[in-house]
C-alpha cells in the first residue's frame, strides 16, 4: 500500500482567469495564498485556500480546449464542500445569480446535498454535514 496522507490541492483550469478569480474569492470565500504571471505560458496560477487550507491551484492557459463535465463523462466528477446550513448557503448563492439543482437526500448518510457549476461549469457540490 502506498503511504498517502491527504489531498493536497485541485488543479482548476479556467477560460476566463478574471471571472473565477472573482467567483472563487469573492463568491465562495477562499483567501489567495499566492498569484503568479507565468510569461513563458501566458498563464496565471491562483493558489487559494479555505479555513487556512491551502485546497485550490486555479490555473490560466491561453485558449484551452473544453471538456465535457455532463452527462457523467470519464474523468474528476466534481469537488464537494462541506456546509453547516445548505438551504442557507443556497440561498446566499442565488443572491449571486448562481443557480442550485434542488436539495436532495444522500440515499445512504441521509445527509442533504445540491450541486451548482462555477463559471466553466464544473460541478461543485455542497454536502451538509
Amino acid at each position: 500500500m502506498i503511504p498517502l496522507k491527504r489531498v493536497h490541492h485541485i488543479a482548476i483550469i479556467c477560460s476566463n482567469y478574471e471571472k473565477s478569480k472573482k467567483f472563487y474569492t469573492e463568491i465562495l470565500g477562499f483567501k489567495i495564498e499566492n498569484e503568479t504571471f507565468r510569461e513563458e505560458r501566458n498563464s496565471y496560477k491562483l493558489d487559494l485556500s479555505l479555513n487556512g487550507n491551502y485546497i485550490i491551484e486555479l490555473f490560466s492557459f491561453p485558449n484551452p480546449p473544453e471538456r465535457s463535465s455532463r452527462p457523467e463523462s470519464c474523468g474528476l466528477r466534481h469537488i464537494a464542500f462541506e456546509v453547516d446550513h445548505i438551504e442557507e448557503v443556497t440561498q446566499l448563492l442565488h443572491a449571486q445569480d448562481i443557480i442550485c439543482e434542488p436539495i436532495r437526500m444522500d440515499e445512504f448518510t441521509h445527509k442533504k446535498f445540491t450541486f451548482f457549476s462555477d463559471p466553466d461549469d464544473l460541478p461543485i457540490e455542497l454536502y451538509e454535514l
